[in-house]
């Protein structure tokens, strides 16, 4: 196989896991250009579709789809669990040497997943396909820059601030976080936990042909906190600097009335000097207490083992020549 003149390696095989969420009228166009692309640069593959509790006729589509592709493969959540849930449930799923993972909107070509698969060396273990130039609204660019530095910092890995949902890793790593459970995952961080030989590489983008992106600018703030409280202890550190700063100044200003006291030969005057302090010190003990609520609640959800996901339905399984 080629690509670009370059001669590529012995070709993989390949599971590919699409989280599915309200994608009637894309899957058929995607199901069909990955059949293409796959039996092209994979010596064998299968195409995981999980519905994550879609509204419209998706689950419908899923299952016309398995009846016409040998090698597609679906399986229906209870409800709408989350994309990283979804992906989960379907890695746990993969057969294959190699995972990619593409969302189900046709923003990332099948015709790219070549490239990624043309990346994987003996150093690199996941890698990452970043847009060559980025498609959304300054708000959602801010969000996504968010929770790209929050994987930061939780990775160790300069690349994630490249991650995108377009990836492909090697089916070991999952063996890494088999045990990983509770209703927030990410599987990014997930994968940190098993390497930190990641890499990634510029991909074409398209623009969204049906419907729009179900991340808001809300939903990705509230994705970053949930990975800062359920993957990093960063928020504690936060709030034990917060206490030791504001005890500092506590001292200070104790030592500043005391000063006046004794100089000027009485108490230091005005209600605004002692409502601001006041005030500010109330808002460093309410952020603490805030910080630590949100861990307390993190607990509290693993203490119920919510479950990550739940599979309510399949379609039946072929067999896929190895």
């Amino acid at each position: 196989m080629t690509l670009g003149g370059e001669v590529l390696a012995k070709p993989m095989t390949v599971s590919v896991i699409i989280p599915v969420y309200n994608s009637a009228q894309t899957l058929p166009e995607l199901v069909t250009r990955l059949s293409t692309v796959l039996s092209g640069c994979a010596s064998a593959y299968e195409i995981i579709l999980v519905d994550d509790g879609s509204e419209d006729s998706s689950w419908d589509v899923i299952t016309r789809l398995v009846t016409y592709h040998d090698q597609c493969r679906g399986m229906g959540l209870m409800r709408n669990y989350g994309q990283h849930n979804a992906l989960l449930a379907g890695i746990r799923q993969a057969r294959y040497e190699v995972i990619v993972t593409i969302d189900d909107d046709l923003q990332n070509p099948p015709e790219e997943i070549p490239i990624l698969l043309a990346e994987f060396t003996s150093g690199v273990d996941v890698i990452y396909g970043a847009p060559l130039k980025a498609g959304h609204g300054f708000a959602r660019r801010l969000s996504s820059q968010v929770t790209k530095l929050v994987l930061k910092s939780i990775m160790g890995a300069d690349v994630a601030t490249k991650v995108s949902a377009f990836r492909a890793f090697r089916t070991v790593l999952r063996d890494g976080f088999s045990e990983a459970s509770g209703p927030a995952v990410n599987i990014d961080v997930l994968l940190g936990w098993s390497t930190s030989r990641f890499h990634a590489v510029e991909v074409r983008q398209d623009k969204r042909a049906v419907g729009k992106s179900n991340y808001t600018f809300r939903k990705l703030v509230n994705h970053a906190l949930n990975m800062l409280t359920g993957f990093s202890t960063q928020p504690l550190r936060l709030a034990s600097l917060v206490g030791f700063t504001f005890t500092l100044i506590g001292v200070g200003t104790l030592a500043f009335v005391l000063i006046h006291y004794f100089v000027s030969g009485g108490a230091v005057p005005g209600f605004a000097f002692l409502a601001s302090i006041i005030s500010v010190f109330a808002g460093a003990q309410l952020f603490t207490i805030g910080t630590i609520g949100e861990y307390l609640a993190r607990m509290h959800h693993r203490i119920m083992e919510k479950p990550t996901y739940v599979v309510g339905r399949w379609t039946p399984i072929r067999d896929v020549e190895q």
